[in-house]
């Protein structure tokens, strides 16, 4: 099985197939994501797709500095930082991309909202298994968006420590919460 940052290459290099598999192993993650920061699953969708689109657009964008998720989460935490910002939804990379909006169903929407409730209980069960303070260093960073410097202080511990726990952690959490297909 290829690793995310090998999916994003061969995406980069314009391997469809690749970006696919990328997309399907983390879409119920974003999906989860955006659906506990937004009021409706509508919304959640729409930013999860928006997401994706600009990976779609911009997977060379990712250096291979850090893990792929925390580079997807990245644009995620923005776009929808962006979208609270404006009062709307940016749809600029689907239309590039000349998606047509979704139409989704009401068993769409309660689909959604149950992949972002069996992602929290999958989440939470994978956070369980982290040692107290690698998962600190992870909820301080990922959840918290603190720096750094604040986290090794609140820590008592370096930045380097905090930043190896932070990898270690994502590392953890993807190879614990990857199912049975290989998508998360």
């Amino acid at each position: 099985m290829r690793t995310d940052e090998q999916l994003l290459a061969a995406a980069a290099r314009g391997d469809d197939d690749a970006f696919a598999v990328f997309y399907r192993r983390h879409l119920d993650a974003v999906v989860a994501f955006m659906r506990r920061r937004v009021p409706t699953p509508e919304q959640a969708f729409d930013l999860a797709a928006e997401t994706f689109a600009i990976v779609a657009l911009r997977p060379a964008e990712y250096r291979g500095e850090g893990a792929a998720t925390a580079w997807l989460y990245g644009i995620a935490r923005n776009l929808l930082r962006s979208s609270l910002r404006r009062g709307r939804i940016e749809d600029a990379a689907r239309r590039r991309l000349q998606m047509q909006p979704s139409a989704l169903t009401d068993a769409d929407l309660a689909a959604i909202d149950e992949r972002a409730d069996a992602g929290d209980e999958q989440l939470q069960a994978a956070l369980a298994r982290l040692a107290e303070p690698t998962r600190q260093a992870l909820l301080a960073r990922v959840v918290e968006e603190r720096g750094y410097p604040e986290i090794a202080a609140q820590l008592q511990c370096s930045e380097h420590v905090v930043r190896q726990r932070v990898h270690r952690a994502l590392t953890r959490l993807r190879a614990g919460m990857e199912d049975r297909d290989g998508s998360l």
